[in-house]
């Protein structure tokens, strides 16, 4: 029944619209077909892997130390381990560092403000600055090494830090100095 209607709505149809119809049926079949068919035709999907875990090979048990040891025999003889070097010369520089680090306080300490705005805030915090300094001991450059988090204390810390001018007798190249911001 619906393959008579059809027939009956192409007769109907005027020629140029039937024509058009065919065209347009060649024009999607000849760009679908093809991947219709490589769908069907398409290779087998390719094995899945495998994989093998292998246990390490097991090492071999070194040799257990005999329970009795000849003591007079030199070669059996316990070897003693020489101390290690005096640890001095670097207990000194970390003394020195320390000293350093807190004469660079007491300097910046003599420069340093509490902003206002943070007093009127409540901000409170400690700014860690790496400070580098040049060979006759001016401040060459200071960077922050651990923030507030405050961007208004750490930038108060770094005036400071540059207001301080020089450190004489560093002899560091860079000292980490902690600012402490406390209300009281």
């Amino acid at each position: 029944m619906l393959r008579r209607v059809l027939l009956h709505n192409i007769a109907l149809m005027p020629s140029r619209l039937t024509i058009a119809l065919v065209l347009s049926l060649a024009l999607h079949g000849s760009l679908l077909l093809p991947d219709a068919l490589k769908r069907f035709a398409a290779a087998p999907p390719p094995p899945a892997l495998q994989a093998v875990l292998r246990l390490p090979p097991k090492p071999e048990p070194t040799p257990a130390e005999p329970l009795l040891k000849n003591t007079l025999d030199p070669e059996e003889a316990p070897r003693i381990a020489k101390p290690p070097p005096a640890a001095a010369p670097q207990a000194d520089r970390q003394t020195v560092i320390r000293r350093e680090v807190k004469a660079a306080q007491k300097k910046l300490s003599q420069h340093l403000y509490y902003p206002p705005e943070a007093i009127a805030r409540g901000i409170e915090g400690e700014v860690r600055l790496l400070v580098t300094l040049s060979e006759d001991g001016s401040i060459a450059d200071v960077n922050i090494a651990a923030s507030s988090g405050h961007a208004i204390l750490d930038n108060a810390a770094i005036k400071a830090a540059y207001a301080a001018g020089q450190l004489k007798g560093a002899t560091s190249r860079e000292l980490i100095l902690p600012v402490i911001f406390r209300l009281q």
